[in-house]
């Protein structure tokens, strides 16, 4: 089983490469720097579902709360 959590970006870290996008994502207050090299049109303040530390695809703001409003429910 894969697990993808969505989190918040609050920053990027630009590179000249753009495989090697990157940005600080927030995981309900945790920052991890997490590979962006898939969602290079990301902005900051965007909500994007992360998998092993690689961003795979930008959700919206309603989608991502839902989902971790299920995760807080089920307390993991």
């Amino acid at each position: 089983m894969c697990l993808a959590l969505p989190g918040q970006v609050v920053s990027l870290i630009p590179h000249s490469d753009p495989l090697l996008l990157a940005g600080k994502v927030s995981f309900g207050g945790i920052i991890k720097t997490v590979s962006l090299a898939y969602v290079p049109e990301v902005k900051v303040g965007d909500y994007v579902i992360v998998h092993v530390g690689f961003a795979i695809s930008i959700v919206d703001e309603v989608a991502a709360q839902e989902t971790l409003t299920d995760l807080a429910a089920m307390e993991i």
